[in-house]
C-alpha cells in the first residue's frame, strides 16, 4: 500500500471507494456527554447524487489549498483523507479533517489509521493547535476517532455545527 498526495485530476477517484457499511448503533451528545443508542441501518454506498453535488465542493477545497491524501493498493484508491486549508474554531487554530473514507475490503487493516496520522502530521506542521473532526454519528466512525485520541469538542465550530448538527464534533489536541 502506498500513501501519497492526490493530484487535482484524481479527486474524483473518491467515488470509486466502497463506502458500504452496516450499522448497529449511533451516538448523540446529551449534556456534553456521548450517548450510544441502538439504531440498525445499512449504507449501501454513496448517494446517487453525491458525485454531482460533492465533486464541485471537493474541487473547490483542492483549489483553495486543501490537502488530499490517497492510499493506494497498486493503482486502486482504497482510502482518502481530506484536510481543509482554512482553519476553524473560535481562535481559528484548528484544521478540519473534512473527509476520511476507507473502502470496505480494506477496513481494519490500518489504512484509516495511516491516513489519520498523516493528517495529524500535516495539521501540526501547519501550526494548528488541534485537528477538528465532524464525524458521522455512527458507532464505527466515532469509536475510530475516540480510539485515536480524539475528544468531544465542548465548543463546536458554529458554522460546522450548523452544517452537520447530527454529527459528533471532535478534536484531537496537539
Amino acid at each position: 500500500m502506498n500513501l501519497r498526495l492526490l493530484a487535482r485530476d484524481e479527486v474524483e477517484l473518491i467515488w470509486t471507494l466502497d463506502r458500504s457499511e452496516v450499522h448497529h448503533h449511533t451516538y448523540e451528545v446529551h449534556g456534553g456527554q456521548l450517548v450510544r443508542r441502538p439504531k440498525y441501518f445499512e449504507v449501501p454506498g454513496w448517494r446517487p447524487d453525491a458525485p454531482e453535488k460533492e465533486t464541485p465542493l471537493l474541487l473547490d477545497c483542492f483549489d483553495r489549498g486543501g490537502t488530499f491524501l490517497g492510499m493506494f493498493d497498486a493503482e486502486t484508491l482504497i482510502g482518502i483523507g481530506v484536510l481543509e486549508s482554512a482553519c476553524v474554531g473560535r481562535a481559528n487554530d484548528q484544521m478540519q479533517l473534512a473527509y476520511l473514507y476507507v473502502s470496505r475490503a480494506y477496513r481494519g487493516r490500518g489504512v484509516g489509521m495511516q491516513l489519520f496520522e498523516a493528517a495529524l502530521s500535516i495539521a501540526r506542521e501547519a501550526g494548528a493547535n488541534a485537528l477538528y473532526v465532524s464525524a458521522t454519528p455512527t458507532e464505527n466512525t466515532v469509536d475510530f476517532y475516540l480510539n485515536r485520541g480524539c475528544i468531544l469538542a465542548l465548543e463546536p465550530d458554529p458554522r460546522l455545527l450548523a452544517a452537520e448538527p447530527a454529527d459528533i464534533h471532535l478534536l484531537y489536541l496537539f
